[in-house]
């Protein structure tokens, strides 16, 4: 069996799921995006899947697909549906797993749970993280609760690069750095084969 890695950001669209394919292009790991909340006519699944070149990845379908590109919890409401994350099961695999949350850790799934929920203590946990006005609190927030869960927690900066912002964030949790994704014009097969090449290394030793 092998690892399983949760893909999560401080927030949403800090860069998720690019995070996602450059780390299943670099381990050829299989795809899980238990919920996805809007886009399902082209889901991040099928944006992971349309980026990677490698043919040993398989994509599993979502546990919920909801229609509303909102909280997962405002969605399921929508749907007339009830996000359970005991409906919520793992692919049996025996390769790596990558796993993609929504927005970000405490974004409600019902009226009482959220992301943090569904992620266990033996997963490694890889935050996105960008630099923003308020980022710093983000990050300090979202790697601490991890932390307190008991979960491995690295870091992939996304964007570019603020060094005061970077550095109080690394000094602050002990998280490790994995390394960064440079702002890009746009995303291609090209360039998550690049960044995966780049990042293979950090990415294996999780």
């Amino acid at each position: 069996m092998g690892k399983q890695i949760f893909i999560t950001g401080i927030g949403t669209d800090v860069g998720k799921t690019v995070a996602s394919a450059i780390v299943v292009e670099a381990l050829q790991a299989d795809y899980f995006k238990p919920v996805q909340a809007g886009d399902l006519e082209f889901s991040d699944t099928d944006r992971v899947q349309s980026w990677i070149s490698n043919t040993e990845s398989k994509f599993y379908p979502n546990a919920y697909a909801l229609h509303t590109p909102m909280s997962p919890h405002a969605a399921a409401a929508i749907d007339k549906v009830t996000v359970s994350t005991e409906k919520i099961k793992l692919p049996e695999t025996t390769k790596d797993l990558v796993i993609e949350g929504a927005g970000g850790i405490l974004v409600p799934l019902n009226d009482t749970e959220t992301i943090l929920d569904i992620i266990k203590p033996s997963y490694k946990v890889i935050v996105v993280s960008r630099h923003y006005l308020g980022s710093i609190n983000h990050s300090l927030l979202t790697i601490k609760a991890l932390q307190e869960k008991g979960c491995e927690v690295s870091i992939l900066f996304n964007g570019e690069e603020h060094p005061t912002t970077e550095e109080i964030i690394v000094k602050m949790t002990g998280a490790k750095v994995i390394g960064r994704i440079n702002e890009e014009t746009q995303i291609t097969k090209e360039v998550i084969k690049h960044y995966a090449e780049r990042l293979k290394e950090n990415l294996v030793s999780l």
